[in-house]
């Protein structure tokens, strides 16, 4: 998995790797925290398409229910049915094992960078 240095983020809390046309897409541990012991994740089928900035998925938490957004416009060609399964997952490793999807892309958008991310949430 890239350092969090080598990721790219969204306002909205999430985490954006960008191997080839692949993006894999999980929440920050910023989201994480906030959002408090996860306890269900509702994602978007294989073979969905996404739209950037859609709501594609839900995180509910012992707190709150949290929506996922697309940062990316394509389809998802992958789902982590182990962060499905096992929530807890991303609390405890929302940079590795708690990715949540991949998403198969044709045109990069504007993500922010790790420096831009922090400065958004001042963590």
């Amino acid at each position: 998995m890239a350092t969090k240095e080598q990721l790219q983020y969204t306002s909205e809390h999430e985490w954006v790797l960008i191997e080839g046309s692949t993006a894999t897409v999980g929440i920050t541990a910023y989201a994480a925290e906030k959002l408090g012991d996860i306890v269900y994740i509702d994602l978007p089928k294989v073979g969905s398409t996404v739209a950037e900035g859609t709501v594609v998925g839900e995180i509910e938490s012992t707190k709150s229910v949290g929506e996922l957004f697309a940062p990316i416009n394509g389809t998802v060609i992958e789902a982590n049915d182990a962060a499905a399964s096992s929530p807890e997952l991303v609390n405890s490793d929302p940079f590795g094992e708690g990715w949540l999807i991949k998403v198969e892309f044709t045109e990069l958008p504007s993500l922010l960078s790790f420096d831009e991310y922090t400065a958004l949430t001042g963590a």
